[in-house]
């Protein structure tokens, strides 16, 4: 099985936790390692998607979406944690649930120097904010993690982050060797 096949499969299974968990509204910024898992959702009849200027725009709203009776998902990238801090601790002193899938940079392989502050200390900042952490490395744990994280999120009430490792993506080069 070729590896863009084996990626499309988990993303597609993250997707099906979507929709197992009645996740109405996703929020996101361009990313790759998201891609396919936009497209799926933008596709979807059941689910809005909205593309955000800045992720940190994703947490009130997820906020909105909860108090209007709607479950609903962040995506980001490691690099975009650092602009939502502040916010961060908005779920837990709102007490509304809050799930975030993150795909990691400046971790495994990274090319770019860029990367490693920030991809570095997104568990340790996630953390400092009361944010449960889930981590994905390898295909076969991506949806029994989701699933766990959306348990946790929606009926357990938490903030959980899922962050999605680069050997779990792949490692980017971007033409570079």
């Amino acid at each position: 099985m070729n590896v863009e096949l084996k990626s499309a499969e988990w993303k597609d299974e993250i997707f099906d936790v979507f929709q197992d968990h009645d996740i109405k509204q996703v929020f996101h910024v361009p990313d790759a390692g998201h891609s396919r898992l936009i497209e799926l959702c933008q596709k979807s009849n059941s689910i809005r998607t909205l593309a955000l200027t800045t992720e940190e725009e994703g947490i009130p709203l997820a906020a909105g979406a909860w108090l209007g009776g709607q479950r609903s998902v962040l995506l980001m990238q490691s690099s975009g944690v650092g602009n939502t801090i502040n916010l961060m601790g908005m779920p837990k002193t709102l007490r509304f649930p809050f799930l975030t899938l993150i795909t990691m940079r400046g971790d495994y392989g990274e090319f770019n120097s860029w990367q490693y502050p920030m991809g570095q200390a997104t568990p340790k900042v996630l953390e400092a904010m009361g944010v449960l952490l889930y981590s994905v490395d390898r295909p076969e744990e991506v949806k029994a993690t989701v699933d766990a994280a959306a348990r946790s999120a929606f009926n357990g009430g938490q903030s959980v982050a899922v962050l999605l490792r680069q050997k779990l993506l792949g490692i980017k080069n971007f033409g570079k060797k």
